[in-house]
């Protein structure tokens, strides 16, 4: 007879849990909701894990809200939403003393040529050296790849170290708005609210130092058209920055304060 696998008791899961359906069962006496409107919610809810959609409904709805409690009385620069095209096993992109790090992209990448700097510093103001800095962002048909793109897994993402000052340059292209897939469950219940589904262009970034929290972030455009409306929410006031046109080329540049693991 197969030995039955015994789970040990999670109490912090067990906590969580009983807060998740007491709430709920709020939810659901507060909305009225009459049998009809309940079985259509749970099917819609059924249709959304099926197509595999609960992590970019959860990014869109849940995160910045997790991510603004968390850390809004924090020092450090505000993290935003990790996303669901982040892939792992980006190339590392070689670092030239005095010249930027070239993002991975075709021969013949479309868009305009974009030049963005950075500095990496703890909340003490200390230069953060040998940094990790992960970017990715979409190509110039707002499609990221690896998903809804037919460039190659690895396009326009990357990871570099800055120097010893904390500094960072990368050359890439200016990334463009888009819109979150609305052809399943999450673009369905954007109809029903009446709600766009678009997010302003942004590069997304991740930081990572020994003793120091991992930074997930995204740095956002002034002048862009959805900043105000995001359907993501993801943006905030500490990750704009200005696209500053040099003719050729558009230059921009944002400092980064990570918090050291308490």
């Amino acid at each position: 007879m197969q030995q039955q696998q015994v789970t040990k008791k999670n109490e912090r899961v067990e906590e969580v849990f009983n807060l998740f359906i007491t709430h709920i069962q709020r939810f659901l006496e507060e909305a009225k909701l009459n049998h009809e409107e309940y079985t259509n919610f749970v099917k819609w809810a059924d249709r959304l894990g099926r197509k595999g959609e609960l992590p970019l409904f959860a990014d869109v709805f849940f995160e910045s809200h997790v991510l603004n409690a968390m850390y809004r009385d924090k020092p450090g620069t505000q993290p935003s939403l990790l996303g669901p095209y982040f892939l792992d096993g980006s190339p590392l992109i070689e670092s030239v003393p005095g010249q930027p790090s070239v993002l991975t992209q075709r021969p013949d990448e479309e868009g305009e040529v974009f030049y963005f700097k950075g500095n990496v510093k703890n909340t003490d103001g200390k230069p953060l050296a040998n940094t990790k800095v992960e970017i990715w962002h979409n190509d110039n048909s707002a499609k990221y790849s690896g998903f809804d793109s037919d460039a190659p897994k690895y396009n326009l993402r990357g990871h570099l170290y800055t120097d010893d000052n904390g500094d960072f340059e990368v050359k890439t292209i200016v990334p463009l708005p888009y819109s979150i897939p609305t052809e399943g469950p999450t673009g369905e219940f954007l109809t029903y609210m009446d709600q766009h589904s678009m997010r302003p262009a942004h590069l997304h970034i991740m930081f990572e130092k020994e003793g120091h929290e991992t930074l997930i972030t995204q740095v956002f455009f002034e002048g862009d058209e959805w900043l105000d409306t995001d359907v993501a929410e993801g943006v905030r006031p500490d990750l704009m920055t200005k696209l500053e046109d040099y003719g050729d080329h558009k230059r921009a540049s944002l400092d980064f304060i990570m918090r050291t693991d308490e």
